[in-house]
């Protein structure tokens, strides 16, 4: 037995119920884990709520990232043995499967060695946001040394990922917050640029860091009433990836600009590079060399242990972490 998380319909943290469940064999394609960490995502947040693409069937599992030790593996499984130290990767169904739990079953095909000298709260951490971040920045923008890409929500995990991958291909991010509050640690963290649009003009200031010609890709999560200052922002035949939705308001697209600039705006998930197993293979095999070089590292904001998950979601929706937030479970 062990103990699980489960969500019975639709709504805020207080639905997160902790409970008791068999978990049994793997099949001949899955891994059985013992967890160790867990990490907290804001398709998490949009599970428990049901409002994600794939409609939740209730009763439901939830969570994409764990990390822990792999206790038994299905007979096809030739990648992993017991014993091993895993981490699991989001490309899966969370009506299928579901990571928040003491011991769960992962599929095969989403679980991997963790990389060499991870703590289990770092392993945990960081497949959502590299992935989804290498997807959009090298995968389809094939990101360049000396181009200028904009990240919006800097200061998320994936926006932090985001900078650290272009500063990784010798690329320029320019961090994008609301105010002045986090500016050193975007820095610290990798942003060669600033920009706080509470504070400042975006069409300026990127004009002013690209004399003039407009940076060739935005890596955006925000949308709303912003999102035309960010078309503004392209240079010609510039891309916006549009990976999230956390601003409220109508997104609003500044016509003049569409057909003066030419932009490519275009939805993104981790499930471009997730479903597909040769993008998968160089997406991890790019994040694990940049992981055991120290060009790339998890920013981990606060752990909060697994009887307090809740709280984790709860912080989570106050929208005032930098970097990660890991649920920490059993010793």
């Amino acid at each position: 037995m062990s103990r699980v998380v489960e969500i019975h319909r639709a709504g805020g943290p207080e639905v997160l119920e902790i409970r008791e469940a068999a978990i049994g064999e793997p099949a001949a394609d899955e891994v059985r884990i013992r967890v160790k960490a867990l990490g907290i995502n804001r398709v998490d947040m949009m599970w428990r709520m049901d409002q994600c693409t794939e409609r939740v069937k209730f009763p439901a599992r939830l969570g994409y990232e764990a990390a822990g030790i792999a206790e038994a593996v299905g007979s096809q499984v030739t990648h992993i043995a017991a014993g091993d130290l895993v981490s699991v990767i989001p490309a899966f169904s969370l009506n299928q499967y579901g990571m928040y739990g003491e011991v769960v079953m992962a599929p095969a095909v989403a679980v991997v060695r963790s990389p060499p000298g991870l703590t289990f709260v770092e392993a945990a951490s960081i497949w959502m946001m590299f992935i989804t971040a290498y997807g959009a920045l090298i995968e389809i923008a094939d990101l360049q040394a000396g181009e200028t890409v904009l990240v919006t929500a800097a200061s998320s995990s994936v926006g932090l990922a985001a900078i650290q991958i272009a500063t990784r291909v010798g690329a320029i991010p320019v961090a994008i917050t609301r105010t002045s509050a986090k500016r050193k640690q975007l820095l610290d963290a990798g942003a060669a640029y600033v920009v706080a649009v509470e504070e400042q003009d975006l069409v300026r200031e990127v004009s002013r860091i690209t004399n003039g010609t407009g940076a060739r890709v935005a890596f955006d999560s925000v949308g709303g009433s912003r999102f035309a200052e960010l078309v503004q922002s392209l240079s010609l035949f510039g891309t916006i990836f549009v990976y999230g939705m956390l601003s409220k308001e109508p997104t609003q697209l500044p016509m003049l600009d569409m057909v003066g600039k030419f932009p490519i705006i275009r939805g993104h998930t981790i499930w471009t590079t997730a479903s597909n197993p040769g993008r998968l293979t160089a997406a991890v095999d790019f994040i694990s060399s940049g992981l055991t070089s120290g060009r790339l590292r998890p920013v981990i904001d606060r752990v909060f242990p697994f009887d307090q998950l809740a709280d984790a979601h709860r912080y989570m929706e106050r929208n005032e972490h930098f970097g990660k937030i890991v649920v920490s479970v059993g010793e």
